[in-house]
């Protein structure tokens, strides 16, 4: 399965694409979809959502997630922040596609073990799950490795909860 995670911004909005089989997961590429001030905001919207539609497209994820909006940035990053997670989810919904939400400290409790994790150990545990030969960049592509790992580990928990109701209810 293909779970595609997004790390939101207006500037920069990362992406990563990662396939889950079974235990093991790899990555299926990862980037960035970067706009500049100088743009007005329903064009780097447009873009923005044009060019996750394409890789949706591209790609076919069967689940995507989402980093949850931070709360204690400022007003207005707050605001650009947040049109550019209303994009990523209409896009994906667009697409058919099951989104789950996770905050930051959740995707670094599930990559590196702490909910107070750096950016360099969640940079340093992507590369090491996911068996990169290098740290991947930027880091809001890495951010976006993290939030489908996280996604991946929820739902395989999920998956093993069910299993196990369900087999206590069949004895």
């Amino acid at each position: 399965m293909i779970i595609l995670g997004i790390d939101p911004g207006l500037a920069d909005t990362g992406w990563g694409l990662i396939e889950v089989e079974g235990s093991r997961m790899r990555c299926r590429g990862y980037g960035c979809v970067s706009s500049g001030p100088d743009q007005p905001t329903p064009a780097r919207l447009k873009r923005l959502y044009d060019e996750l539609a394409m890789l949706v497209a591209l790609h076919g994820p069967a689940e995507a997630a989402i980093e949850k909006l931070f709360h204690g940035v400022n007003a207005r990053s707050a605001m650009a922040t947040g049109q550019a997670r209303g994009v990523c989810l209409l896009a994906t919904a667009d697409a058919g596609i099951l989104v789950e939400e996770y905050s930051p400290a959740e995707i670094k409790q599930a990559v590196v073990g702490q909910g107070g994790a750096d950016k360099a150990q969640v940079q340093f545990m992507v590369k090491a799950i996911l068996g990169l030969p290098d740290l991947p960049r930027p880091d809001h592509a890495a951010d976006a490795l993290a939030v489908a790992i996280c996604h991946a580990n929820h739902r395989k928990a999920k998956l093993a909860e069910a299993a196990a109701r369900a087999a206590e209810a069949a004895s």
